[in-house]
């Protein structure tokens, strides 16, 4: 995630070539996989999501291939929160995945797509009582604890209920996954799990609980984390915790891995599933433990395309970069205002290759300075009527859209098996108020 200050001088050769999914058409255009964009734009407007199901099928495939030869006993649950249309969670289910959720609206949509309740993890620092009633009705496979505070109400919940709830304490190892501060979740400052010197206390403690089944330990340091050396040392501390945990005569039979895996948006070094499964092997294999994983991002991230209409080439007097403004805007993709994020931006159009390269500033139209998807961009140059594709917006797109400043929703798209599907129609206006109530 590169600041806007230090934006690479980006070559859009450089960009096809990194993505082998996007092909540039000498008379079609930009196409994704065999899917010409510029076709889609006149049928149905923009700005508009495509989601490749395709690719999200390939990428899971290649990631139960890593774990495959090795010699330990793997689940995968995928983290809805990185985008949760039904379509996605019914593709990842039928494919073998389970599901890692964070609040009752993702547990329903799992249900929606009839996940079965065994293979959800329900993660999350802030629990409500109610969202606890209905996982423990529903026997989840495993509840994340993130404190000895929520361990104390599950079990209360619990045996109100008569029921007994699994779970799984989530420990925070200090551990810094040296991604952006805002998606490090492993550190002691962060608000996330119990602190690792506090660990052993309150597994004992649940031990101790009757409507509480302890099942082991989860882990979770971050998202967008390339290399696998911050995982490495959360691992050889979660180690030395289980280890000591069963010199206490304490059982610990599951450890999740949490997720975390990044991808490429420009030139980063992409998360290597074969490299994390050779790790989980090389630190787990003599344990015993039935280990999970909670993908999101590497999934679906680049899976996804946001394109947009260029609506206005506004020069820039004090800046050699002109303005170009689109009809897409930071209610649609927050990423770039949230984080400083960067996306790959193409040109839709094929005759728009063929034009002089030119360092541009790429704007949305909200009333907001951070409402910015690039600046100084090298791309050809850009007019009034133009389409681009913002690339990688898979996870963490749609999903954390909004109607800010009134602005309808975007419709989204589904290209699976090679054809195209609409899967969530474009947001009316009149939609922005129809449950709006004027007090008399």
């Amino acid at each position: 995630m590169s600041s806007f200050k230090t934006e690479p001088k980006t070559n859009y050769q450089t960009l096809l070539t990194s993505h082998p999914n996007l092909r540039l058409d000498s008379i079609k255009g930009l196409c994704f996989g065999t899917i010409a964009l510029e076709m889609l734009t006149k049928h149905y407007g923009s700005p508009l999501w495509i989601i490749n199901a395709d690719i999200i099928k390939s990428r899971y495939q290649r990631l139960t291939q890593a774990f495959q030869p090795k010699k330990i006993d793997v689940s995968i649950h995928y983290a809805v929160k990185a985008n949760d249309h039904l379509a996605v969670i019914d593709l990842l289910a039928k494919e073998g995945a389970g599901v890692d959720i964070v609040s009752l609206g993702e547990l329903k949509r799992a249900l929606q797509v009839h996940i079965n309740p065994k293979k959800i993890c329900f993660s999350g620092v802030g629990k409500t009582e109610e969202e606890l009633k209905t996982a423990i009705d529903l026997e989840l496979g495993q509840i994340n604890v993130e404190s000895r505070e929520e361990l104390l109400l599950i079990s209360q919940v619990a045996q109100q209920r008569g029921k007994k709830a699994a779970i799984c304490l989530r420990i925070n190892p200090d551990v810094n996954a040296k991604t952006h501060h805002k998606i490090t979740t492993g550190l002691a400052e962060n608000k996330f799990g119990i602190a690792y010197q506090h660990a052993l206390p309150v597994y004992k403690e649940a031990y101790q609980l009757s409507h509480i089944i302890p099942l082991g330990f989860d882990v979770h340091i971050g998202s967008q984390i390339s290399s696998v050396e911050p995982y490495q040392k959360a691992f050889v501390k979660m180690v030395d915790l289980i280890q000591h945990a069963r010199l206490e005569g304490l059982k610990v039979s599951v450890l999740d891995c949490g997720g975390g895996f990044g991808i490429s948006y420009y030139n980063e070094k992409e998360a290597n599933p074969v490299e994390l499964a050779d790790l989980m092997d090389k630190t787990f294999a003599s344990l015993d433990l039935h280990l999970c994983i909670e993908p999101g991002r590497w999934l679906v991230g680049p899976a996804g395309i946001l394109i947009s209409k260029v609506t206005r080439r506004k020069d820039n007097e004090s800046k050699a970069a002109p303005f170009i403004i689109l009809d897409a805007a930071m209610n649609d993709l927050i990423r770039p205002a949230m984080y400083d994020a960067w996306h790959g931006i193409l040109p839709v159009q094929a005759e728009i290759y063929n034009r002089p390269l030119e360092s541009l500033n790429i704007d949305g139209p909200i009333c907001e300075s951070s409402d910015i998807f690039a600046r100084q961009r090298n791309l050809p140059s850009l007019k009034e009527g133009d389409d681009i594709a913002i690339l990688d917006t898979g996870a963490y797109g749609h999903v954390m859209s909004s109607s800010y400043n009134a602005r309808p929703q975007a419709l989204q798209l589904m290209i699976k098996n090679n054809k195209v599907h609409l899967i969530k129609p474009r947001q009316t206006i009149e939609e922005l108020w129809n449950k709006e109530i004027i007090p008399e």
